[in-house]
This record gives structure tokens, C-alpha cells and sequence, in this order.
């Protein structure tokens, strides 16, 4: 076989043990398995299912808003930048938005009704209703639970908590709390259902659920460039959630309305003051030109100054709309200097300067944005501070661009007022009564044209403000998606229980394998040993089964002690030089690894193939093969009794004593083998086997015997058996599943190399079923078979 053939078949084999170390674990799966899909399906029962809740909107500006008031755009209350979508998405989604909607839905309060395992929260068939007497700013921050049990239409049991004594009160009566006085009334159209049970009534602060609810929806923009706005929600009841979706946006637009009308109010607030202001100047006017006409009885004097009028119609007209100009830049001046702290502005009241009404356009937009979030903070908030900074710049700007426009205007006026007298003055001609009363009818057209300028100026701020639209239209308002629960995923959920109850297992052994430095079977005692053979494996007696095997059976224990004896005699044979080649000590690492177990029976399958067997007790310290051979079933047959009592120890001791006189022939159910006793614990063991009686008896059994098998002491306990070694022609070295470790091999394998010990092969003992090899699968056929507990007659 080549090398890369060999290598494949060496990995093979490992892929298949690495299978079989789990697959012979499979009850372990199964119940894993089972328990797993159990405890998936009491969650999946008894959890509480949410369903998905949608609704959808487009952000408006102010020119899409309302397209019939397009013809107002000049007077700056409708128009501005564009708000970002991922601003108006955090506006949307800001904290008093959310306590607004837990305050209008008084989401605080929840109904919820105990189950004997799962409770259930009530949102519209509400059983009763509960009424708070105290004030609304301390039920809305307060922290509180009660029960009621709902006995009829007319009392009710409350207690306020679950395990106190319920007390009996009739509906309308006051009950005190530790949060004030409350009042319950029945709900006559859903009490009937709730009869019998207990309603939990818990209240929680508004911010605590506004948070809540704020952290569970999810706000989304339809597309990257969309100006559509998605929201979701997911709640265990679909109409509350279809009720909080609605009511935000409802909420949102109300804000921006209002945010609107806050400008328009301020705006219509200062044209009232200006036309009250030049109402009064107009009267007056119109009273010095009617004293003055009256007094020099003038009736009509057009006629003379046609010609003076053409000449100074044009620098008449300048000088009225510079004059007008100037009155409204000052008015607005003052307005900006008698202003303290920060509020709306009128906006775009008629100046000719766009640079200004853009910058109060600004202005407005940011003074709304900082009373907004004034609402949920403090003016400590650095968005706050960093709002009170921008508005501060804003309006020194405004103060400058007035300051500059109002010293430019009276520049202009002073100018044109030159320019108009001069005029006035070449026209020496005219009637000193002429001038004076165009003076008046100057003054009066001044004052007339900015009267009527303000009145057109306030209807148009009304109809804005009586037209004020909503931020968003409402796409699609809030409706529940599909018909069935999004949580719990039953296939997911399944899904990963399968497979966590597959890991589990996988890692426990994993992870036991990886720890594991015990010896559990042939194979895993194959990998440590390498080239010294392992003969065979016993399997794992219990208290049922008799120690000494009977060789007319065919269990699994005996088939295995058959499968060792064929391999012992191919390593015998094997190395057959001539000479009797058949003393096998057999030996352990410790005591209570089974090797007299194993010895005595190897000495009875041996026996069974009508060979000459001896077994000697060579563990003179711990002699155990006396508890082997005591029961009804073993018979002493040889003719001195007293052979019993004698020994090894005697033998080596006693100098007198022959071979014959320690062995006792020995009639196992009906197997006859012969055996020598350990004898009496001697004080001196190891001298004892150091004499040369010893060797004297090896020599003579191995001439009479086909097989001589030594039960001799543990190699790590004493030197005994290393005394002896010389003697052996192969010790099979037992180890003990599940006991003996794997660095305890490395000790005889490493006595071996040195060359001293002979022959050395090894067998496992106490293997369990589970992990025994082939030999485990001998007893087909052959044993008794049980039916097993599943397969019913």
C-alpha cells in the first residue's frame, strides 16, 4: 500500500471514530432533541405575540402644503428652506411628541387581565374605568399597581397588592391611595366578560412609556431622495398600536400649524399697531386740509398748478416710496430694538430689501425649533445654547441691515425733499395758499398710501393664517400588516432549538473528550501503544453476572475471551524458537484492574481446547484468586485436600515441598484446569521470589503444561513482578476502562523497550457496551434474546 493511500485510510478511520465517538451517544441526542422541541413549543403557547403595524406620510413644504395660496409667497409666511427628511424624521420622533401621545391615549394606565399562566393586556373593552382625583401631574409621574376583582355589576374586590386581603367596595366610591383618591366605574358594555377574574390596573410615568414606545417604533424614509416617511410598529395589540401611529401623526401636524400661526400672529399683531398709529396721523392730515380750504375758502386750484404738478409728479413719487420705505425700516427698527429675549419677528412687512426678510425668515424658523425643544429641556441644553448663539448673530444682522437701510433712506428723502423744493420754489408764480394746501395733499397722500398698504397687509396675514395646512400628507394611515403575529418566528424559533439541542450534546462531549484522559476501549488504547498489539477487550460485567465464565455459553464475554485466545496463540506460535514458549504473566498498572479477574478466566476459555492449563497465584502480597474459585460450581478434585491450604509462599519457603504437593486440580462447570495458590502472606515477599525455587518451578510447569498463566503483582505498586520478568515468555498487561490513565501506559511501554519485560501485549477490561468494538457484536445469534420494552407481544 502506498503512503498516500495509507495516509487516506488513516484519516478515513478518524472521520469515522470522530463519528462514531458521537453517534454511540445518540439517546442523548434523541432526548436533547425532544426536550429542546418542548420547550420551544411552551414558549411559542404561552409568549405573547406582537403584530406589525404600518403607516405612511410625505413631508410637505410650504409650496406642495397648499398650491391655491402660491399668490402669497411674497408675503415670506409661506415660503422658506426646505427641511432635511432625517430632520423632520428626528422632529417626528422626538421625546414630547411621544409623551403628548401617551398623555391623549393615556397609555400610562394599562388593564391587564391574569391568566393562571398568561396574563393578557385590555385596551378597548375596558371592564371598568378608573378615574384619578388627584391632579394630573402626579398620577402622570407616579409609579403604581392595584387589583380588582370584578364581583357584579354593582361591587368590586381591591386590594393593592396580589397577596393582601381583598376588600369588597361598591362602583362610585372613593378609594383612598398612596397617589390620591380614585374613583371606579363599571363599563356596562363589557363587564359581563370579565366577571369572575382579576384585573391588574398599572400605571407607570408618561416619560417611562413615552421612552418605550419611542424606542420601539421605527421611522424610515421610503427611498434615499424620498420625501415619503415610513412608520412602523410592532405591539401585542394591533389597535393600540394602529391608535399611537395615528395619533403622532396627527400630533406632528398639530405642532406645525401651530408653529405657523405663532408667526402669523405675531405678523398680524404689528400691522394692528402701525395702522393704529397712522389712523391717527390720516385723521389729522385730513383735518388740516379741511381747516385750511375752509379758512381761505379754496374749492379747486388743479387748474394752476398742472404745470408745476407734471414737473414734480415723478420726484413726488420717489419721495413717497422712500418715505414709505423709511417709516417701515424705523418702525421695524424699533420692533427690533425694544424686543427682549427671543420671539417671532414680523415677517416680510413690505421692505424692499429681500436680505432682510430672508434673515427674519431665518430667524423665525430657529426661535420655533428652540421653544420647541424647550418643551422636553432647559435652556442649559447646548442645543439650546448653540440655538441662543445662532439667534443672537441673526439679530445683530437685522439691527446693522436696518441701521444701514434707515441712514440710506433718509439720505434719499433729505435728498429728494431738496430736489421737491427747489422745484416748489421756481413755481413763484403759484398762490402762497396753493403751496400750503399741496403740502397738506402730500402729507395726506403719504399717510393714505401707507394706511392702505398695512390694511392689504393684515387680510393677507388672515387668510394665511386661516389657511394654515399640516406638515404631512397622510398616505397611508395606520393598518396591520397581514393576519398574523411577526413575533414569535415559530420556524425560527424551532429552527434554532433544533440546533442548539444538537450543540449541546456535541459540546459536552467535545468538551468531556477534550478533559478525558482515561482509557475507554481498544481502539483508544491502538492509538497510544502503536506497534505493542492489544489482544482483545472484556465488556462490563454487572452483579447478574458470574465471575468465571461458563465455556458452553456464548455471551459476549466469553466470545470475547475466545478472540483473545486466538490472538495469544498467533503471537505464541509466532514467535515459537524451539523451546516452550508458554509462560504468560499476567499483570497491571494498580490493584482493581482486573487481572486475576482476567487471568483466571483466560486460564478456563484455555482449558476448554482440551490443553494442559496451570494458573499460579504470583501475587503473593494481594492474593485474590481464592474469591474466583469458592462458589458451588468449582470443585477441588485432587486427592490430597490438604493441598489446599499450600502454596507458593510455602513452597518457596519450604525446601521439603514438591510441585505436585501445591497443585490443585480444579473442576470449573465442566472445565479442569490446575491451579496454585498464593499461599499465606509472607513478611518477606520479595526475597521469597528472588530464590531460586522460583525459577525451579517455572522450569518444571513449563515442561508438563501447554499454558502456564501468572497472576503476578501490579508493576507500580511493588518490584515483585519485575523480579520474576526474566521467567516469562509474554505478559499481557490488563488495564481497566474508564480507570486506568493514558500517561500510566508509557510505564510499560517504557520497561518493555528497555527489555524488561517480554512479550508485551495489552487487553482493556470493563469496557462499557457502548463502546466496545467488534467483539461487542459476537453474541448475535448465540445469546438469549430480549425482547425489548418497545416490541409488544
Amino acid at each position: 500500500m502506498s503512503l498516500k493511500s495509507r495516509e487516506f485510510l488513516n484519516s478515513s478511520n478518524d472521520l469515522k471514530d470522530y463519528f462514531i465517538t458521537y453517534t454511540k451517544h445518540w439517546k442523548w441526542f434523541v432526548l436533547s432533541v425532544s426536550f429542546a422541541i418542548v420547550l420551544a413549543f411552551i414558549f411559542i403557547r404561552y409568549s405573547t405575540p406582537e403584530y406589525a403595524v404600518e403607516g405612511k406620510i410625505r413631508i410637505l413644504d410650504s409650496k406642495s402644503a397648499s398650491p391655491e395660496l402660491a399668490v402669497f409667497d411674497d408675503l415670506g409666511l409661506l415660503s422658506g428652506p426646505k427641511d432635511e427628511i432625517f430632520d423632520e424624521i428626528e422632529i417626528l420622533n422626538s421625546r414630547s411628541n411621544f409623551i403628548e401621545v401617551v398623555k391623549t391615549l393615556k397609555l400610562n394606565v394599562s388593564y391587564i387581565n391574569l391568566g393562571n399562566v398568561k396574563d393578557s393586556e385590555i385596551y378597548k373593552e375596558k371592564p371598568i374605568n378608573v378615574n384619578f382625583i388627584a391632579a394630573d401631574t402626579i398620577v402622570n409621574q407616579s409609579t403604581f399597581e392595584f387589583f380588582l376583582d370584578i364581583d357584579s355589576d354593582i361591587s368590586f374586590g381591591y386590594a393593592a397588592k396580589e397577596i393582601d386581603p381583598v376588600k369588597v367596595y361598591t362602583f362610585g366610591k372613593k378609594i383612598s391611595t398612596e397617589i390620591g383618591d380614585l374613583l371606579i366605574t363599571p363599563n356596562l358594555a363589557y363587564i359581563n366578560k370579565y366577571k369572575g377574574q382579576r384585573i391588574k390596573i398599572k400605571i407607570l410615568p408618561v416619560f417611562v412609556v413615552a421612552e418605550e414606545y419611542q424606542q420601539k417604533i421605527i421611522i424610515t424614509p421610503s427611498t434615499d431622495k424620498s420625501n415619503i416617511i415610513n412608520i412602523s410598529l410592532n405591539d401585542a395589540i394591533s389597535k393600540k398600536a394602529l391608535d399611537i401611529i395615528n395619533t403622532l401623526i396627527r400630533i406632528y401636524n398639530k405642532n406645525a400649524i401651530e408653529d405657523k400661526k405663532i408667526i402669523a400672529d405675531k405678523t398680524s399683531e404689528f400691522i394692528n399697531d402701525r395702522i393704529a398709529e397712522i389712523s391717527l396721523d390720516l385723521t389729522g392730515v385730513d383735518q388740516s386740509a379741511e381747516d385750511f380750504k375752509t379758512g381761505k375758502g379754496i374749492a379747486d386750484i388743479g387748474a394752476q398748478t398742472n404745470v408745476n404738478l407734471t414737473v414734480g409728479a415723478a420726484n413726488r413719487q420717489e419721495l413717497q416710496n422712500a418715505t414709505v420705505q423709511l417709516n417701515i425700516a424705523a418702525s421695524m427698527k424699533d420692533f427690533v430694538d425694544g424686543q427682549e429675549g427671543f420671539e417671532p419677528l414680523p415677517s416680510n412687512v413690505g421692505l424692499s430689501d429681500g436680505s432682510i426678510a430672508a434673515t427674519t425668515s431665518k430667524y423665525n424658523e430657529l426661535v420655533n425649533e428652540r421653544n420647541r425643544l424647550l418643551k422636553s429641556s432647559n435652556d442649559k441644553n447646548p442645543v439650546i445654547v448653540n440655538l441662543d448663539q445662532q439667534l443672537t448673530s441673526l439679530k445683530q444682522t437685522m439691527k446693522s441691515s436696518l441701521n444701514s437701510m434707515t441712514n440710506n433712506l433718509s439720505l434719499q428723502v433729505n435728498s429728494l425733499s431738496s430736489q421737491q423744493a427747489r422745484i416748489n420754489s421756481s413755481i413763484y408764480t403759484a398762490p402762497q395758499n396753493e403751496r400750503a394746501l399741496r403740502d397738506i395733499t402730500r402729507q395726506q397722500q403719504t399717510t393714505e398710501q401707507l394706511y392702505l398698504y398695512l390694511l392689504q397687509k393684515r387680510e393677507e396675514s388672515n387668510i394665511s393664517l386661516a389657511a394654515s395646512a399640516p406638515k404631512s400628507q397622510i398616505i397611508d394611515k395606520a393598518y396591520q400588516v397581514g393576519r398574523f403575529p411577526v413575533s414569535p418566528k415559530k420556524p425560527l424559533i424551532y429552527l434554532v432549538s433544533f440546533i442548539f439541542s444538537l450543540l449541546l450534546p456535541i459540546g459536552i462531549i467535545y468538551a468531556n473528550n477534550l478533559l478525558d484522559t482515561k482509557i475507554h476501549n481498544k481502539s483508544g488504547l491502538e492509538k497510544l501503544v502503536l506497534d505493542i498489539p492489544v489482544i482483545g477487550e472484556l465488556p462490563r460485567l454487572n452483579k447478574k453476572h458470574q465471575k468465571i465464565v461458563n465455556v458452553q455459553d456464548r455471551s459476549v464475554l466469553t466470545e470475547s475471551l475466545r478472540i483473545v485466545r486466538t490472538n495469544l496463540d498467533y503471537i505464541l506460535n509466532s514467535s515459537k524458537d524451539g523451546v516452550r514458549n508458554n509462560i504468560i504473566y499476567v499483570t497491571s498498572s494498580v490493584s482493581g484492574e482486573g487481572k486475576t479477574f482476567f487471568a483466571s478466566n483466560l486460564s478456563m476459555i484455555l482449558a476448554n481446547t482440551n490443553k494442559k492449563v496451570l494458573l499460579i497465584g504470583g501475587d503473593i502480597r494481594n492474593p485474590k484468586l481464592y474469591n474466583f474459585f469458592i462458589s458451588k460450581d468449582v470443585d477441588n478434585m485432587g486427592k490430597n485436600k490438604s493441598s489446599r491450604n499450600l502454596g507458593l509462599t510455602e513452597y518457596l519457603f519450604d525446601n521439603s515441598l514438591k510441585t505436585s504437593d501445591i497443585i490443585n486440580s480444579m473442576l470449573v462447570h465442566s472445565t479442569t484446569f490446575d491451579i496454585i495458590y498464593s499461599g499465606k502472606i509472607p513478611p518477606n515477599p520479595t526475597e521469597l521470589l528472588m530464590s531460586s525455587r522460583f525459577e525451579k518451578l517455572i522450569n518444571e510447569v513449563k515442561e508438563i503444561y501447554d499454558y502456564v498463566i501468572v497472576d503476578t503483582a501490579p508493576l507500580m505498586v511493588v518490584s515483585d513482578t519485575l523480579l520474576i520478568s526474566k521467567f516469562a515468555n509474554h505478559t499481557i498487561y490488563v488495564t481497566r476502562a474508564d480507570l486506568t490513565e493514558n500517561n500510566v501506559i508509557e510505564f510499560p511501554i517504557k520497561l518493555n523497550n528497555e527489555g524488561k519485560l517480554k512479550g508485551l501485549s495489552f487487553i482493556v477490561n470493563d469496557v462499557n457496551e457502548s463502546n466496545l468494538g467488534y467483539a461487542g457484536k459476537y453474541g448475535y445469534g448465540y445469546g438469549k434474546n430480549v425482547k425489548k420494552w418497545w416490541k409488544f407481544s
